[in-house]
């Protein structure tokens, strides 16, 4: 009757503990809290960093969908670091020392990150010499390459609001560049660009969505190749400054993802005839700086 009770008591205690059957080294112990947002919802993908006294970093990794971290170290002082989208970053020391149970730190509330200034309502245009258009794509079997366009303008009209806001850039297609001759002929040819017959590469967005703090969803179509797709990017404000001779200027870093096959760039085909090629996912990293228009 007794090791009945003591089985059922033991059973209780390991559903209300998930961790009670996790096997520990000697020496180490298990630091877990969970990150939730100021409406007391979990934060997942939220990244998160555990470093020793002398700022080594022991541990790293995000919280799972419930917002729980849960990371297994040697007894000691640590400095945990963790970081979300839209939210300050949070920074705690804890002990993790030798108790029966985990050193648990209970729930830990990030708070939503400020805003910065925004632009000024009114028309304005990327600054090319303070800007980059960069992608990073895989060659096939291979490394990446890393190329970038150096010919390029854009307008930007700022509304009273930002989510009225629209935007509009051209890319010239043959001022593709990854620092290699041979390659860039390559990409301006039939088998990828062809720049002949498509001379530009055009984007334009009229849909700005706040994702809090100073992050932002940008979304509208993207014509290359002669077709046109909706492609979304995630785009950071970084606010706004004055440029050496005092004009003012906004700056935004902004990332996407293209698929080669949506534009009808056929990677597979080119496989077949023995091309060698970059891989079909392309990834797209721009920082861009924008001035009022004269």
């Amino acid at each position: 009757m007794i090791s009945r009770l003591l089985g059922r008591r033991t059973a209780a205690h390991q559903r209300s503990n998930p961790l009670a059957g996790l096997s520990v080294p000697s020496g180490a112990g298990l630091l877990t809290c969970r990150v939730l947002d100021p409406v007391n919802e979990p934060v997942g993908q939220a990244e998160f960093t555990v470093s020793d006294s002398g700022g080594r970093k022991i541990v790293s990794g995000e919280t799972d969908p419930f917002g729980l971290i849960v990371a297994m170290v040697p007894f000691g002082e640590y400095r945990l670091a963790i970081s979300a989208e839209s939210f300050s970053p949070y920074r705690g020391n804890v002990s993790i020392t030798d108790g029966a149970e985990p050193s648990g730190l209970g729930d830990i509330t990030l708070q939503v990150a400020p805003s910065l200034p925004l632009p000024a309502p009114g028309d304005w245009e990327i600054e090319p010499a303070h800007s980059r258009i960069g992608f990073i794509a895989r060659h096939i079997g291979l490394a990446r390459v890393h190329g970038r366009f150096d010919n390029f303008a854009g307008a930007i009209r700022i509304g009273e609001t930002m989510d009225r806001s629209a935007m509009h850039v051209v890319i010239g297609a043959a001022s593709i560049d990854t620092s290699v001759r041979m390659r860039d002929d390559h990409l301006r040819s039939a088998d990828f660009l062809d720049v002949e017959n498509f001379p530009t590469l055009e984007f334009y967005s009229d849909r700005f969505v706040h994702r809090g703090g100073n992050n932002w969803a940008i979304t509208g179509a993207l014509t290359l190749h002669g077709v046109t797709r909706t492609v979304t990017l995630d785009a950071q404000y970084l606010g706004i400054g004055n440029g050496m001779e005092g004009e003012t200027r906004a700056a935004v870093r902004a990332t996407t993802e293209l698929h080669r096959e949506d534009y009808t760039v056929n990677w597979q085909s080119m496989l077949a005839r023995g091309i060698a090629v970059v891989g079909s996912s392309i990834k797209i990293e721009m920082d861009i700086q924008i001035i009022p228009k004269s």
